[in-house]
């Protein structure tokens, strides 16, 4: 069974990476660039984790986190994002989401933290 991801950053070849590094690991991987493309995206599919960076330029994805909870989607979500803070950390996991990848970071340790996920 392929594990169905969302990707949602609003650098293109931050999206690039990642979906490359996920399909060559056997996932199938969907692309937005932007919070309401995000939350349109969960509403309508299902996928088994949403990567998602926090500051996109029209919903943040604190935001995206929160009214995809309220909608009762429980995808799990992994934040990857800038922002450090750890009030910044404790916010994305109060809000709903499942983990914190703060950028820079390596694809290994993305896909390795997707599999203790899923």
């Amino acid at each position: 069974m392929t594990n169905k991801v969302l990707v949602v950053d609003d650098e293109k070849l931050i999206v690039k990476g990642i979906k490359f590094s996920l399909e060559q690991d056997g996932m199938e991987v969907t692309a937005a660039y932007d919070g309401k493309e995000a939350y349109e995206l969960a509403m309508q599919n299902d996928y088994d984790i949403i990567l998602l960076d926090v500051m996109l330029p029209d919903i943040d994805g604190f935001r995206v986190t929160r009214r995809i909870r309220q909608e009762g989607i429980t995808t799990p979500v992994l934040y990857l994002t800038a922002r450090d803070d750890t009030q910044d950390k404790v916010m994305g996991l109060t809000v709903g989401g499942d983990d914190y990848v703060t950028k820079p970071f390596s694809l290994e340790e993305v896909v390795a933290r997707i599999r203790a996920i899923l």
